[in-house]
């Protein structure tokens, strides 16, 4: 009588529950990675530049917001 190998991966993989399309593509992390970036990089131009305080705060609050979006998706995924 044959045993089958229980360590045998045998049925298909199960699918991918974080949200991205079928090439692995995440369009939500992609956009919120490219404001954080854009927007850190305007909040260091206007901390260097002579603007109105409210413009460098307004670039903060863009890069802080998008950051936490990210930790909070990535602690999210982790469940």
């Amino acid at each position: 009588m044959a045993h089958p190998d229980p360590y045998r991966i045998t049925g298909t993989p199960p699918a991918d529950r974080r949200g991205g399309t079928a090439d692995g593509v995440d369009l939500t992390r992609a956009l919120l990675w490219s404001l954080l970036v854009l927007s850190a990089a305007a909040n260091m131009a206007t901390s260097y530049g002579g603007v109105d305080p409210w413009i460098n705060v307004a670039c903060g609050v863009v890069t802080l917001l998008s950051a936490g979006t990210l930790v909070v998706r990535r602690l999210r995924g982790r469940r």
